[in-house]
């Protein structure tokens, strides 16, 4: 399930809600059972009651955002973002602005950000991570909860630098999981790459 690449207009990209996303999250904890904690956290979030809307960015007690692990046809590298507010080397992505299909946003960020054309996204979630965000001008400081789904670039991964980064790299994977000071995340999500391309 996890390497089957679904376009943005096919009928599986129909299917929507909390509760494909809590299947997405029960197929994910299936998958790492080490990060069965991570997984509790965004079901918690997910199943919360109240007006604020987990899914919208003005629930500043945490919502959630979604972003992808871009790579090229190679499967080698994956394009990075020298974020413009963080300053510093991410994947790309962003908040769902109520969207409830996290895939498609992950999809629609990927698009915005790189300018790439013919992206297509996978159906199950990649990674998990739960950082915080510190405060900005009148933004307090936050949670985001992040769910991140594997993009496929299929073309010649010429990019064009949105307004959101300082500038975008395809980096080397491998590069990444051995690199010291790499933010922990991303070398998380290199390693899950590097051994799953290994183990097909």
């Amino acid at each position: 399930m996890s390497d089957i690449a679904v376009p943005a207009n096919s009928p599986a990209r129909t299917v929507s809600g909390i509760d494909a996303l809590h299947h997405a999250l029960r197929d994910y904890a299936q998958r790492w059972p080490s990060e069965a904690a991570v997984v509790d956290l965004f079901g918690g979030l997910l199943d919360e009651g109240g007006e604020a809307d987990p899914f919208m960015r003005e629930r500043l007690a945490g919502h959630f955002t979604a972003s992808c692990w871009l790579v090229d046809r190679s499967g080698c590298r994956v394009l990075l973002t020298h974020h413009r507010k963080l300053d510093r080397w991410l994947q790309l992505g962003g908040h769902a602005d109520g969207d409830r299909d996290l895939a498609r946003v992950a999809l629609r960020e990927a698009e915005e950000e790189s300018g790439l054309a013919d992206l297509s996204v996978e159906s199950a979630i990649f990674d998990l991570d739960r950082h915080w965000i510190p405060e900005r001008g009148e933004v307090p400081g936050h949670w985001h909860y992040d769910v991140r789904y594997v993009v496929h670039s299929n073309g010649n991964g010429a990019y064009v630098v949105s307004e959101e980064s300082h500038a975008l790299a395809w980096r080397e994977i491998a590069a990444i999981a051995d690199e010291a000071s790499a933010d922990a995340s991303m070398q998380r999500m290199a390693g899950k790459w590097l051994a799953r391309e290994t183990g097909k």
